[in-house]
């Protein structure tokens, strides 16, 4: 065992390789989200990748919101990301940073530049910008004002900064390369004039710093090392680069990109995500069917879930896409040990036993969780009067069909041995009552003389039942039709995503609080809701079915 190599991603290899040639003598990472929405699955990789990465090599993590641009950045946004961060388990301990925090240190990153005869003030517009800039295989053209005197830069600069410019009216440009094949080298914007309130630092400022600036300054202030970060910045890192060499950072960060997480038929967009809400096809940002870190908490998924699922996932450099069935999987394996199995009843139907004795109710005792005998044993109430699921009928049975039809004997569970003599049914055909007989010797559900039966059902006792909200969803998306609309780019919605059903539960489960789940013996597995559950009436929603043809692929 002692030779046994641990397989490494090629982050790992990277870190590894910096480490053992002394580039850097620690590993400090961070997670550094807009806050401009509520985070999603995607991000649920990033953050544990990062975090995971500060805790294997004794490192540090920290959490840092990049809030350069105040035109769709919210204070709940803030919150909302805090608490996704916090319940998946990330600690930045003491390490809770802002960009905007580093603004005046920014500002001075580009006066330094312009010293530096390596930025310029531009007057073109953002059209003419767009258009000298060439496209791939042609050279852009040079602003008339890429030569103007450091002296002049500088105090233009400043006159942007204390407002003298309408926005639009000029912007900072780094003077890097206007014919370099790197299109985002081509002497990018750094800075531009934009009279907005900023969330943090209200009207202090009417410049903001863009991203593709601020990004590595932020990392290099707070000592990043490793700056992981998606495949779609694989382009800008050359920029990344230029700026941590230009501002002559003593020991720079090093950017990584990996690729990123799509699940297949998912809505993960935020403007498609602020359009399910506006259009009030969804109840917020964490409405159960999206796949944001909140809606997946609300719904009842675990931080053990998603980091299985994430590491299940893996690290590399290819895009790829990820069956939500696999999501699902996840959470089955570790709440499948966890919970307690109770019995909840769907689609009801009244079930009397004719020859139980009239309003005697006893108490039967039930494992918890057959498959983890700590969780224990709880007592149910038993009568006469039960209610069945309404699949668990029928009048017609096709061949082998185990359930309850005339004549046929099952299983209650952990109950008795029932057998069906009858039913009563509406004239359309509705049944609305089965009748039966119990074998009292068969009580806990086995029979002294042996005989065996091939069905086993579920139940609730009517009179002791309480009456609950459950919610089943399906996939928000048409899976047939795809995320998207080909010809206006519109979500496909699933008219039927959200079923809602009053069903009979065990007493016990009417005293369920926000964020209790269980598992609903044949229908899935179900957690309070936290919103809208109240005391002593709870609103269940399904987070998923018992049953799933996905198989983990293999290694």
């Amino acid at each position: 065992m002692e030779n046994e190599t641990v397989s490494k991603n090629f982050i790992e290899n990277i870190i590894d390789e910096d480490l053992a040639e002394g580039v850097y003598d620690t590993v400090h990472t961070r997670f550094p989200p807009e806050p401009n929405g509520y985070l999603h699955i995607g991000h649920a990789k990033s953050i544990l990748l990062n975090y995971g990465l500060a805790q294997k090599y004794n490192g540090k993590f920290n959490m840092r919101f990049d809030d350069t641009n105040p035109t769709k950045e919210k204070s709940e946004f803030v919150e909302s990301i805090k608490a996704d961060i916090k319940w998946l388990g990330a600690d930045w301990e003491d390490r809770l940073f802002f960009a905007s925090d580093y603004f005046p240190q920014m500002y001075e990153a580009a006066v330094k530049l312009i010293k530096k005869g390596k930025a310029y003030v531009c007057d073109l517009t953002a059209d003419q910008i767009r258009e000298y800039r060439g496209t791939l295989t042609e050279p852009g053209k040079e602003s008339p004002y890429r030569n103007r005197s450091v002296e002049e830069n500088l105090q233009l600069f400043e006159e942007m900064k204390d407002g003298k410019y309408q926005d639009g009216e000029k912007v900072l440009r780094a003077k890097i390369d206007m014919a370099s094949p790197n299109m985002n080298m081509r002497d990018p914007v750094i800075y531009r004039v934009a009279h907005m309130t900023h969330h943090r630092t209200g009207d202090t400022w009417c410049i903001y710093p863009m991203y593709d600036f601020a990004h590595p300054i932020e990392d290099a202030i707070e000592g990043i090392t490793h700056s992981i970060c998606t495949l779609e910045f694989e382009d800008h890192r050359p920029l990344y680069d230029w700026v941590v060499r230009e501002l002559e950072y003593p020991q720079p960060p090093k950017q990584i990109e990996f690729a990123k997480l799509y699940l297949t038929n998912v809505v993960t967009g935020k403007r498609y995500i602020k359009k399910l809400v506006e259009d009030g096809i969804v109840d917020g940002w964490d409405d159960p069917r999206l796949v944001s870190i909140a809606a997946l908490r609300r719904r009842g998924f675990t931080p053990e879930s998603i980091k299985m699922f994430v590491e299940l996932c893996g690290v590399s450099k290819a895009n790829s896409s990820v069956d939500y069935a696999m999501l699902e999987y996840c959470i089955r394996e570790d709440l499948k040990f966890k919970r307690p199995r109770m019995m909840a009843i769907l689609d009801p139907i009244k079930l009397v036993i004719d020859n139980y004795p009239e309003g005697q109710v006893e108490y039967l005792e039930a494992p918890n969780n057959m498959e983890n005998e700590a969780l224990g044993t709880r007592k149910l109430p038993f009568g006469k009067e039960l209610y069945i699921e309404r699949e668990d009928f029928m009048i017609e049975p096709p061949r082998k069909y185990k359930r309850l039809f005339v004549g046929a004997e099952v299983r209650l569970m952990n109950a008795y041995f029932v057998t069906c003599t009858g039913y009563e049914a509406d004239d359309d055909g509705t049944v609305r009552v089965v009748h039966c007989t119990y074998d009292p010797a068969t009580k806990g559900g086995n029979a002294p003389d042996g005989r065996k039966v091939k069905g086993t059902i579920h139940w609730v006792e009517a009179s002791n039942a309480g009456k609950a909200t459950v919610r089943l969803y399906e996939n928000i998306v048409d899976e047939e039709k795809g995320v998207y609309n080909k010809e206006d780019g519109s979500l496909n919605v699933n008219p039927n995503s959200l079923t809602t059903v009053t069903a009979y539960v065990e007493p016990v489960l009417m005293e369920a609080k926000g964020y209790d789940s269980f598992q609903f013996v044949r229908n899935g597995f179900f957690c309070a809701d936290i919103h809208d559950s109240k005391e002593g009436e709870p609103v269940f929603n399904r987070i998923v079915s018992l049953k799933s043809s996905f198989k983990l692929p293999k290694a």
